[in-house]
């Protein structure tokens, strides 16, 4: 009798649709244009490009623009064909392409920051412009009249740069991995809070302005859920990256986000579960589920007249345990752990099949991604890498 034939289990993945290559730095930001095969880029080696795609189906540059400094940021309005771009020496260019995306005019330099421009953001229903630069500061100016309006002065470089229209809140994330909220009025600023979830710097923020979250990520290779709306201070982590977590981008009409590092990694993360926050790490002098002494319990170690072991903490209950009573792995998706961590025994065995199912699933860019851009019309993912290469995903096999 012959042997029955399982078939294999489709594996969804991206499908890379093209490589844009030409630019001879690192494309620091790119983004797709909207209803249009084209692509906006400004990179390292000074050029603003547009490339559209040919009828040979290559992508050409029709703009090739070289500005007087480095391109660190660009923010790119579909609607007004507005252009801004951040620069290395602290001024932000500002540009009007025109409608065959083949020309673009010069509209007005903001002397914005003292030193590079890190992040550019241009806020139409306000007409204004933010940014924040490595002179630690956040500003924003009237886009009409040029006019400076106001800034702040932040503990340490901002890296991240998110804004909320409907409550003036603004989101600037820094190296030293606190995110600080600010509001914003026509021409002042006040402190609203700060948050810090991260062991290292914030690298990208994005906002969520139907639910009301906020995504942090970080070169501690982890992304934060901050639940801003819910007003209970929840937060949320994601353990998904075995490097620096680069970019982020959310698919709000599938409630999918995604996160590209270092690892050259893309994941897409299912937000439309019921998540749980990780427990807070349990301080004790003894193990506690076998009461073990650790190594700096001097007495009990006299006392018992027992070596001292070595602290660890269960990642789903978050006591404090030894070795031995925490020599079991498990991924623990629904905590945001997608890879195996420690558990304790106890905990082990309590996690179901069901618990361990994946809530999300991880690609391979073959480049360490720096930014990424998500058209959600199109299913469409935009990725810059440090090898100067623009990569363009079709995502709607796992983004659906």
């Amino acid at each position: 009798m012959a042997a029955e034939i399982q078939p294999k289990a489709l594996t969804r993945k991206p499908i890379l649709l093209q490589r844009v290559e030409g630019s001879q730095d690192v494309v620091n930001m790119a983004v797709l244009v909207p209803k249009e095969e084209g692509v906006i880029s400004v990179s390292e080696d000074r050029t603003v490009r547009v490339w559209l795609k040919r009828d040979n189906g290559q992508y050409w540059p029709s703009i090739y623009h070289a500005m007087p400094s480095p391109c660190s940021c660009m923010s790119f309005n579909p609607e007004t064909r507005r252009l801004s771009i951040g620069l290395d020496n602290g001024t932000i260019s500002e540009f009007i392409l025109s409608e065959d995306y083949n020309k673009m005019t010069p509209v007005k330099n903001y002397q914005a920051h003292q030193s590079r421009v890190t992040m550019v953001l241009f806020v139409l229903e306000m007409e204004w412009l933010l940014s924040t630069g490595q002179d630690k500061h956040f500003t924003w100016h009237c886009s009409e009249s040029g006019q400076r309006l106001g800034g702040y002065r932040t503990s340490s470089g901002p890296s991240g740069l998110q804004f909320d229209v409907d409550t003036r809140h603004v989101f600037v994330g820094d190296h030293s991995g606190q995110v600080t909220i600010l509001k914003l009025e026509q021409e002042n600023c006040s402190l609203v809070t700060t948050i810090k979830g991260h062991t290292g710097g914030v690298t990208a923020l994005c906002w969520d302005p139907v639910h009301r979250v906020l995504f942090s990520g970080s070169s501690d290779h982890s992304v934060i859920m901050w639940d801003i709306g819910g007003r209970k201070g929840t937060a949320i982590e994601l353990q998904g990256h075995n490097d620096k977590v680069q970019a982020l981008s959310y698919a709000p009409h599938t409630r999918q986000l995604i996160s590209c590092g270092g690892d050259g990694g893309i994941v897409v993360w299912n937000m439309d579960v019921q998540r749980q926050e990780t427990p807070e790490w349990l301080d004790s002098d003894s193990c506690q589920k076998c009461d073990q002494p650790f190594f700096w319990n001097f007495k009990q170690m006299w006392d018992s007249k027992k070596i001292g072991l070595r602290q660890h903490h269960c990642r789903k209950c978050g006591k404090a345990v030894c070795g031995k009573c925490s020599s079991k792995r498990s991924s623990i998706p629904l905590m945001g752990f997608e890879f195996e961590v420690r558990v304790c025994d106890s905990c082990h065995e309590s996690i179901t099949d069901e618990e361990r199912a994946p809530t999300a699933t991880f690609h391979d860019s073959k480049h360490n991604i720096v930014h990424v851009h998500f058209d959600a019309t199109r299913g469409w993912l935009l990725t810059c890498g440090t090898d100067k290469v623009i990569k363009l995903w079709d995502m709607t096999p796992v983004v659906s």
